[in-house]
């Protein structure tokens, strides 16, 4: 038995359908990256042909840098319960560099962590949340 209740479940997996699906007249390519393990992904942008005088002139595809993540990548499956795979947890550790930080932003991220009202404040700030308004009385 799982503790996630199952209309959770069902509807998870409904919202994970509904963000896979890809752009209208586009697709995900990627471009490989400085070493083997990295790819960039580009959004290939199919335009629509030029009204000439003799007929149409057809338009090469147009590139952009695509940061929608892995959620319009057909090949990749997503599952929210789960949450994405660590894809840089490897290049991170190749580096060295995953001890605490203790720049200044580093310290601001450790204060936000102590103070749920600054948490929230930043949050909102950056929309990833909605703060209740307060009612007056």
């Amino acid at each position: 038995m799982s503790a996630v209740p199952e209309e959770f479940v069902r509807r998870t997996d409904a919202l994970a359908e509904e963000a896979t699906q890809p752009f209208a007249n586009s697709r995900k390519v990627y471009v490989p990256g400085s070493r083997a393990d990295l790819r960039v992904p580009m959004r290939e942008i199919a335009l629509s042909d030029t009204p000439a005088m003799f007929g149409n002139e057809k338009n090469p595809a147009f590139h952009v840098y695509d940061t929608s993540g892995p959620y319009t990548d057909p090949d990749a499956h997503i599952d929210l319960l789960k949450g994405l795979s660590p894809l840089r947890a490897r290049w991170i550790e190749e580096r060295g560099d995953n001890e605490a930080l203790v720049q200044p932003t580093s310290e601001f991220m450790r204060r936000r962590e102590k103070d749920p009202a600054l948490a929230t404040c930043v949050s909102s700030a950056c929309g990833r949340c909605a703060v209740p308004r307060r009612v007056r009385t």
